[in-house]
């Protein structure tokens, strides 16, 4: 508003308004480019580093299964989750997990034959009302077709030397019996570590034993997870947002969550051939 000596209501003639709001449109424009820059700058460290990690994945060694059980008497061979509720029955089974079942089953005849007699088997076996069900929906219940250890592996020949460890979460260790067999087995120095998901129970399994075996200072344990063995599911974003879930890229996760493990310590292979 100008009053009618010519000068504005805020006390500035037309010129100085003028002046000053081109004034504050540039800093504006000054600030807003700033901060696109930052973020596109923030993009593209982003998207070097998910280059990276696909180049880091598409190039994991192998190892030779024959060589890392010199000694069977030190090796356990470690399944997560490898029950009916993930593979093929219930809310949760995923064809992408189901797919890892023919070399995990590989897997365990071939550590078998080469003398391997230790097989951990952590099953989610959950109560009905499992605090857990607040973030997935209600699945492997006890006593339910999902919580049933999968037939691929309950039909081998040497199921009688299988040690299953129910547990009611994520957790392999919280609450679990899989502490007191650590104790009890202390010559198990190698884990060769299977199964799903690859970001939920099988980064927290694998881990707890890496950073078990750190505290006990024991400097030759190995604990290993092959890429092709474990896997995790997708939910597309589309998907999760029709049924009021989170997605889930599994793809991307898979990859994360392999690295994760092998920034601690893990040893991340491709397969063991």
């Amino acid at each position: 508003m100008e009053t009618l000596d010519g000068i504005s209501a805020g006390g500035f003639t037309d010129s100085e308004s003028t002046i000053r709001g081109n004034a504050r449109i540039a800093v504006s424009q000054t600030l807003i480019k700033g901060i696109c820059t930052e973020g596109v700058m923030k993009m593209d460290k982003d998207k070097a580093f998910l280059d990276w990690l696909y180049q880091w994945e598409q190039s994991l060694p192998s190892l030779d299964l024959e060589e890392t059980i010199s000694d069977p008497s030190h090796v356990a061979v470690v399944s997560e989750d490898l029950v009916k509720g993930f593979c093929n029955a219930g809310p949760l089974a995923s064809e992408r997990v189901a797919g890892i079942v023919p070399a995990v089953v590989d897997i365990f005849e071939r550590a078998h034959n080469l003398g391997v007699h230790h097989f951990l088997l952590l099953q989610d076996t959950h109560d009905p009302d499992a605090l857990e069900f607040s973030a997935y929906p209600p699945h492997c219940v006890a006593g339910s077709e999902e919580s049933e250890m999968i037939d691929e592996l309950r039909s081998l020949a040497f199921a009688n030397l299988f040690t299953v460890i129910p547990k009611n979460s994520i957790s392999s260790d919280v609450g679990t019996g899989l502490t007191s067999w650590l104790d009890q087995h202390p010559e198990i120095i190698t884990f060769i570590v299977v199964g799903d998901c690859t970001d939920i129970c099988v980064y927290h399994g694998a881990t707890y034993l890496r950073v078990h075996a750190n505290i006990l200072g024991e400097a030759k344990a190995r604990v290993i997870v092959p890429a092709n063995c474990v896997q995790t599911y997708d939910l597309p974003v589309e998907a999760a947002v029709e049924v009021g879930a989170m997605p889930h890229g599994g793809d991307l996760l898979q990859r994360v969550f392999l690295y994760q493990m092998a920034l601690n310590g893990v040893e991340v292979v491709s397969s063991l051939t």
